[in-house]
């Protein structure tokens, strides 16, 4: 999977890294210890998630976050 997240909402890379993950709202809720409903805020927007949650995540699903400049 590869994103580059200035393209899309906070709340769109939320839910693009869950479904890749393959995991269902509970499934992935119960996995960062988060409730499907809180699930459900960070995804509609309703809710903001912070960096460190973001990390968590990605470290979970081995993911890469990757900052790098425009200009290259």
């Amino acid at each position: 999977m590869r994103i580059i997240a200035n393209d899309y909402r906070a709340n769109e890379v939320f839910k693009m890294i869950r479904e890749y993950t393959g995991k269902t709202q509970e499934e992935f809720g119960h996995q960062i210890k988060r409730s499907k409903t809180a699930i459900q805020y960070y995804e509609y927007g309703q809710r903001n998630f912070d960096f460190e949650l973001l990390l968590e995540i990605c470290k979970k699903e081995n993911l890469i976050v990757k900052i790098e400049s425009k200009n290259k």
